[in-house]
Parts: structure tokens; sequence; C-alpha cells
């Protein structure tokens, strides 16, 4: 899994750039759309509102949950994706965002979403991409806590740039605590081992850790914070009601990642450098072996001198 270093630099590559300026999109390689997968509570949507502030860009929400039952039929959906789309090039640069974007593209619509028609969009995407042109500062971006749900061939041929959003490490955890306790009106103080709960939340997500702060930091408990000042216990009895990320779940990210193209391009590259490796350690040891041999005999033959 990637670390959240490398997912701030991949968005920042693939979007911020782009987007912020006309000619570094022009002279960039295009890149019409952006998949974001990881648990929940990670911060996918978070990481698209920091673009779209960092950029300037307009923020446009066709999720399935949020178009279900808005200009209904074909003529309506073309309506609707027709002044989308031309609001966008006018109000450029402009991210478009369709959450849980694997419902669109579900191999088997489960009974209960049948209603609100989540894979409106499937056929219309492809054929929107094409209209695309360079000179358009828009970036469709999806995101997705279940990508495994939906088919891989359709999916990845709209979606070509992947990003997994992994939980994060000790320094990222560490981090965070500081910052949501002291966001949410908590004091950092002598009592309070950030240390020690930045070790045990070890595999819950960023938003596990904010719900736990949040109902940690009450109004009643932060007007007794003079008198009583925080301890990690308070923190870590909220935190354990939270679900965290299993190791399980973690590695059907890394299994699925592995069946996209972009991921068996990866699995491939690597594979080609270690036998690449491999081959010059071999050559290597033989001429070193050599070599010692050489050296052997005209010891040898010094001593019988």
């Amino acid at each position: 899994m990637p670390s959240l270093t490398d997912v701030k630099q991949l968005i920042v590559l693939y979007g911020i750039l782009p987007l912020g300026s006309q000619s570094v999109h022009e002279k960039a390689p295009l890149v019409k759309t952006l998949l974001l997968v990881g648990p929940v509570g990670v911060g996918k949507k978070m990481l698209i509102h920091a673009l779209c502030t960092e950029t300037g860009a307009n923020l446009f929400n066709l999720s399935a949950a949020n178009i279900s039952g808005k200009y209904p039929g074909k003529a309506g959906l073309q309506l609707m994706l027709h002044m989308v789309f031309k609001v966008a090039r006018q109000l450029q640069p402009s991210v478009i965002w369709i959450g849980d974007t694997e419902k669109t593209f579900y191999k088997k619509v489960p009974k209960t979403e049948k209603e609100m028609e989540p894979k409106r969009l499937k056929k219309q995407l492809p054929k929107i991409l094409k209209t695309l042109k360079i000179e358009d500062r828009i970036l469709i971006i999806g995101t997705s806590n279940r990508p495994f749900d939906a088919e891989i061939k359709s999916f990845c041929k709209v979606y070509k740039k992947i990003i997994l959003v992994p939980r994060p490490d000790y320094a990222s955890r560490f981090v965070l605590w500081k910052y949501f306790i002291q966001q949410n009106g908590g004091f950092l103080s002598k009592h309070l081992n950030i240390s020690c709960l930045a070790q045990v939340s070890d595999g819950y997500a960023q938003g596990s850790i904010l719900r736990a702060v949040q109902a940690v930091l009450t109004e009643r408990r932060r007007m007794q914070l003079s008198k009583k000042p925080l301890t990690a216990v308070e923190f870590l009895t909220c935190l354990a009601r939270q679900d965290p990320v299993y190791k399980e779940e973690e590695e059907t990210f890394k299994v699925w990642y592995a069946k996209t193209p972009l991921g068996k391009a990866r699995i491939k590259s690597l594979t080609e450098t270690e036998d690449t490796g491999k081959g010059k350690g071999k050559g290597k040891g033989k001429d070193k072996g050599k070599e010692k041999d050489k050296e052997k005999k005209k010891e040898g033959k010094k001593t019988k001198k």
C-alpha cells in the first residue's frame, strides 16, 4: 500500500497542477478521470475538497444517491449531463465527483437499490470522456470503498488512474490526534500521552479518530478542562466503539488492484526489474569467482619460486 505522502503527491500531480494551471494542463499528459479507492473513513472526500480548495475548482456531485429520481428517462439524463458539463466548461476548473462509483458499474444491482437506478451513468460516462478536449480543465473523480462489487473491464475503461488511499501510519496518527484535539477545543498537557494514542490506534482510519475526539470533547467536557485535564484513557474508550480497518480488508483492496490493468502493469515492471537484478548478480558472481581463481594461481606460483 502507498503511504499518505505518496497519495498527496499523486493528487498534486494528477489533480492540483493540471487544474490549477492552463499551461500545465495543456503540456502535461491528459488525465480525464481519477479513482480514489480505500476503506471507509480514510479521507477520500476530504482529498477532493482539498483539491477543489487549492485550485478554486467548482464541485459537481453526480453520485448515484444524489441524482436518483432527478431528470428521469434517457432524455432527462442527457439533458442533466449536458447542463452539468456546459456549466463545468464555463466555470472551469471543475471537478465532477461520483461518490460510491462502484454502484454505477455494479455486477448485480441489489434489490434495495433498484429504485435508485445506480447504473444510469454507465453508458453515458465513456461517451462524455470522448467529448472532453485538451483545453477543458475538467476532472471526473470517483470514490469507492467497495470497488470489488463493480465489473472490472467497464470500471477500468472509465477510470484509468487509480489511487489506493491507505489507513494512516504512526507518524500520521500522531499528527492527527494532536490536530483533532486542538481543533475541537482541547488542550495538550503532560497528562495526555499522544504517543500512546498514536500507538494504540494502529488500524483505525482518520474518520474513526475524529469521531472518538468529538465524542470526548463535548461542551461540558471542555468546560472542565481547567480542573480536569484530558487523559488518553478517555479517547481510547470511545475509539474502542469504532470499527477498525482489518488486515483482511486491506488485502482485498490489494488483490482487486492486482487485477486491474494498472496493477498488472506494475507487477510486470517489478518482476522485470527483479529478473534483471538477478541476472546482473549472477554475472558478477561468476566474474568474481574467476578473478579469485586467477589470484590463487598467481600466489601459488610465487610460493614455488
